[in-house]
């Protein structure tokens, strides 16, 4: 093998593990989110972990499943919680991302602003509902919850 095609086999080699690596961070769960374990039923969080807007991505693990979710502070100051993950698109396994006040579909580009998101926004693209209870300054979510949306996962 002659120097200039060593050359060309690296930046080919190069090229394609940066590509395989950026799509490995892409995936739900991989790369973006935090671990969380339950604690007699429950997952804890910080509120001011998400008392950002941004939304942050957690993995908990139901012995068989990793189940990824996210939680975010919406404009009008509450928070939300959904997998991440919907019931059209979750087979694709991609999830969402946010843009500013909204949070996008990675599979089909559906927006859903996040003050929005809750209980009465369920079904089609929507970031799949996650019961949550906000008590002083902490978050908590039901690993029974958890665990009822391992399907999307």
């Amino acid at each position: 093998m002659t120097g200039k095609n060593k050359i060309i086999t690296l930046t080919v080699a190069l090229v394609v593990a940066c590509a395989a690596i950026a799509g490995a961070f892409s995936l739900p769960g991989i790369g973006k989110a935090d671990k969380v374990k339950g604690v007699n039923g429950v997952v804890t969080i910080p509120a001011a972990k998400v008392s950002d807007g941004k939304a942050h991505f957690f993995k908990y693990s139901d012995g068989r499943k990793d189940i990824t979710f996210f939680a975010v502070k919406g404009p009008d100051g509450s928070i939300r919680t959904a997998f991440d993950a919907c019931d059209a698109c979750y087979r694709e396994k991609k999830g969402y991302e946010q843009q500013g006040k909204v949070m996008v579909c990675k599979n089909c580009n559906m927006k859903f602003p996040i003050n929005r998101m809750g209980p009465n926004m369920t079904g089609g693209c929507n970031p799949s509902y996650l019961p949550h209870q906000l008590s002083g300054d902490a978050i908590t979510v039901k690993t029974s919850d958890l665990n009822a949306g391992a399907r999307f996962f």
